[in-house]
């Protein structure tokens, strides 16, 4: 088990970033990339807010930066942390495929989907229930979907989705949407077109269908306390995400899992056990854009390479 003195854990734009001018600052660092490169932004379909790219894929996006990063000397490692041990450093992380030895550890784990907690959302994950247009929406070819929430990441899917299926539902609790103002734009457009229905003032009660059809439908209530069963074949949840940090929630200081970073004044990115940084939405729960993430990303870098420069 070799020391290294930086370990990166996760591979999304804080990731990557970290990785980049880590590289740069000649700390040889090792990314530990989790289940999949390139995080949960290589799952959305269309970017047109990052710097430079008036429209890009978040897979394309992520396939540069992690290229980037290589070609820096960043070295990426295939492997899923699920004990690590912060009490000392050199910090010591165990995944499934190795063990692993750090100076300094910049966690930038980002944010799993969060679902309605429906028994009926359970019983359809994978049979009609998604948390991933991209992934899943071409199963929906020509065929009517919903998909819920009112935010960012809910009207992007809708967007994808709008191209692919039949119609789309979108479900929203309140009686405007929460995203910006170019996006919902389009999906007024979209609206326009018979391409979206909104359902506004309405939480999704339950999920229908059977075992062996899959989902059917999805049953509606109102603020007014009206229900009604809208056909669809797909449901798609964008209702935000929670912070994947359950393996250091004992030990870094964190806020309903959110990691509590800034710590130490003199690192922006310190949380609560020196020589560890966070970056990305692990520790963000207010903003959660791709450029702020690997805003952070640099940030946790550069406090990194100043924290071992202060305690080699």
């Amino acid at each position: 088990m070799s020391k290294n003195k930086i370990i990166i854990i996760g591979s999304g734009p804080a990731g990557c970033t970290a990785a980049i001018y880590a590289a740069r600052a000649n700390l040889n660092p090792v990314v530990i990339t989790g289940m999949s490169e390139g995080g949960q932004l290589i799952q959305t379909p269309d970017i047109q807010n990052w710097p430079g790219e008036t429209s890009i894929s978040g897979y394309d996006l992520m396939e540069k930066m992690i290229n980037h990063a290589k070609s820096l000397g960043a070295e990426f490692i295939s492997d899923e942390i699920h004990e690590a041990d912060l009490s000392n450093r050199p910090f010591t992380l165990k995944g499934d495929a190795g063990e692993y030895q750090a100076d300094t550890l910049v966690i930038a784990t980002g944010a799993n989907p969060r679902y309605l907690g429906l028994e009926s959302e359970e019983k359809f994950k994978g049979n009609g229930v998604s948390a991933c247009a991209t992934c899943d929406g071409f199963f929906f070819r020509n065929q009517p979907v919903a998909v819920i929430g009112g935010g960012n990441t809910a009207l992007t899917e809708a967007l994808y989705l709008a191209d692919i299926c039949s119609n789309v539902y979108l479900v929203h609790r309140r009686d405007e949407f929460r995203a910006e103002k170019a996006v919902i734009d389009r999906v007024q457009q979209k609206i326009t077109e018979g391409k979206i229905t909104p359902v506004y003032n309405a939480v999704v009660s339950d999920i229908l269908g059977s075992d062996l059809q899959g989902v059917s439908g999805v049953k509606v209530k109102y603020k007014d306390g009206k229900e009604e069963e809208i056909s669809v074949n797909g449901v798609f949840v964008a209702i935000g995400h929670i912070p994947n940090t359950g393996i250091f929630a004992d030990q870094v200081q964190t806020d309903e899992g959110t990691i509590i970073t800034g710590t130490d004044p003199k690192y922006r990115t310190s949380t609560s056990i020196p020589g560890v940084f966070a970056a990305g939405d692990c520790a963000d729960s207010h903003y959660r854009q791709a450029i702020t993430s690997a805003g952070t990303g640099c940030q946790s870098a550069l406090d990194a390479e100043k924290f071992l420069q202060e305690n080699s």
